[in-house]
């Protein structure tokens, strides 16, 4: 593992791209009811805002739920002739949009596309009774887009046109998740240097970290994966392509059924990780496991740790340690019936790595998932 720390040194005036952080995700899926349904009642996120008929909007439902900082909005088509229809067809439900939270979206969409970014759509205002918002979009790897959202005139709960849910939700339990730490997108076969370059040269980020096929492979399978982050480090897109194996890694089998390059996963950040996963695996989100060896000798190979190693083994969770502290994590199973995307919950104790330390254990155990499915 290589940490570039000097390349992530950038002053706020050098920075083309000044990046608040992660405005949204926003999902393209089948049944955009049923979806919210499901991440309110297992992740208890709380459903604030909906667009849709009711509304006036003809095309398409939304469903805007949030939790902490993390707010994820749910699409369906409502004809089967449209772009959407057509993008749930090729790829499943999938991440169509990570937007991002800027001060001046025209300036976000000039300073990129002059860098060589595919405009979705120039600058542009959305108003209502709330105020205005300034969107902008530029496409990225596969058919996954950014959207520029600058907020500073509106006072609204999401966007304009979408209607506000009285709360509390009555599904919603919520579970602790904070933010969003990290995405990553998975790209083809030696596709990760063009968007690593792509992030670097036309969004200003710098590489993070980078993990080679020595540190992530089995016996079976392995990829590569670099770490690009934003000016302030708010934002940290991992990049993924496969690497040579003996048989199909994971990233071909996302490739394969997503039908390209997507957002692969979402990793969420809590403050108390036992707590969160016991909500969530009582809600019903089902985790990966490694076998139980891997505790016997957890202590000697990460350190002291606050949390009860029986409670972690108990749950699934794995621990790593890096010279700046440590991190827990866990990762889902698949969230739909297509093996593609899944969720990482994450807990930072001083550790800013990515848990480079249990890339084998849970390699094997999504390797254990993708024998069941015939996928191997």
């Amino acid at each position: 593992m290589q940490l570039i720390a000097e390349e992530t040194a950038h002053s706020p005036a050098a920075d083309f791209l000044p990046l608040n952080g992660t405005d949204y995700v926003e999902f393209h899926v089948g049944n955009a009811k049923q979806a919210a349904y499901y991440y309110r009642a297992a992740f208890g996120m709380e459903l604030v805002a909906y667009r849709g008929p009711e509304t006036g909007t003809r095309d398409r439902a939304s469903y805007v739920l949030q939790q902490g900082k993390i707010r994820f909005v749910f699409t369906t088509p409502l004809r089967p002739d449209s772009e959407i229809a057509d993008a749930i067809r090729r790829h499943g439900d999938g991440v169509h949009d990570v937007a991002l939270w800027v001060d001046d979206a025209e300036s976000a969409w000039r300073e990129t596309t002059r860098r060589g970014a595919k405009s979705i759509a120039g600058p542009h205002v959305i108003e209502d009774e709330s105020g205005r918002i300034r969107l902008s979009a530029i496409a990225t790897y596969g058919d996954t887009i950014h959207t520029f959202v600058e907020r500073r005139e509106y006072q609204g709960i999401f966007l304009p046109g979408f209607r506000e849910i009285p709360r509390p939700d009555p599904v919603a339990r919520p579970t602790g998740l904070l933010h969003i730490d990290h995405m990553v997108g998975n790209v083809g076969w030696g596709e990760m240097n063009r968007w690593v370059d792509f992030y670097r040269d036309v969004m200003g980020f710098s590489l993070y970290q980078h993990f080679d096929d020595n540190d992530i492979s089995t016996e079976y399978s392995a990829l590569m994966s670099k770490v690009m982050a934003n000016g302030n480090g708010r934002v940290k897109f991992p990049i993924n392509e496969p690497a040579e194996g003996r048989r199909r890694s994971q990233i071909e089998e996302y490739l394969d059924f997503y039908g390209g390059p997507g957002v692969q996963h979402i990793a969420m950040a809590t403050a108390d990780i036992i707590h969160t996963v016991t909500k969530l695996r009582d809600q019903g989100v089902e985790f990966l496991r490694v076998p139980v060896t891997y505790y016997a000798d957890l202590q000697s190979r990460v350190g002291r740790i606050d949390e009860p190693i029986e409670e972690l083994a108990k749950l699934g969770i794995l621990v790593d340690r890096d010279d700046e502290g440590y991190m827990l994590q866990i990762f889902t199973k698949p969230v739909e019936d297509r093996p593609t995307l899944f969720y990482e919950i994450i807990q930072r104790k001083g550790s800013r790595s990515f848990g480079k330390g249990n890339f084998k254990a849970l390699f094997e155990a999504i390797e254990r998932e993708q024998a069941a499915r015939g996928n191997l």
